[in-house]
């Protein structure tokens, strides 16, 4: 892999610590110094404007820390989306960037797939009308058992060892 650069590395850092408990404690603690200290420099504008500017330049600087984390996530994130939909059978590889497609692009996808989710619960309904049975959440599905108590895997589930090998 290629050498993270120092800035992703320091943002990574900073990140993770101000993420922390201790760092809450740390801003805290400072509040309660800085709110102690109010008497003896009178509360003076000077007294202010330290912890006005010290506020405003964190939070400045935080900013583009916790941009830069989102950022890497949703990379991440995205890269490993498009590897599922890559090696899912089936699946549907004009999906792959979709990301990178205008906002009224994304919104035809969006559509397409809402209209092909009522549909689908309306012909669910509907046989689940015609035939009494009742509805099945996702938890029934997923924990199925066969006669035995073993769980059943649902055959549309590509595994380890249903998987397509490499030639």
């Amino acid at each position: 892999m290629n050498k993270t650069s120092l800035f992703s590395r320091a943002s990574k850092a900073v990140s993770s610590f101000t993420g922390t408990p201790l760092c809450f404690g740390l801003a805290a603690g400072a509040l309660v110094v800085w709110g102690l200290t109010g008497p003896v420099f009178q509360y003076s504008d000077s007294w202010q404007l330290v912890m006005n500017t010290g506020a405003g330049l964190i939070t400045f600087l935080m900013v583009f820390l916790i941009q830069n984390a989102q950022n890497r996530h949703t990379d991440a994130i995205q890269v490993k989306l498009d590897e599922l939909i890559r090696a899912t059978q089936g699946a549907h590889n004009s999906l792959l960037d979709l990301e990178e497609l205008e906002p009224g692009d994304i919104e035809e996808f969006r559509q397409t797939y809402n209209d092909l989710a009522r549909k689908a619960r309306k012909a669910r309904r509907a046989t689940r009308d015609k035939d009494g049975s009742p509805d099945i959440g996702i938890d029934e599905l997923t924990h199925a058992q066969d006669a035995t108590g073993n769980p059943q895997r649902d055959a549309s589930v590509r595994t380890d060892s249903n998987q397509p090998q490499a030639p």
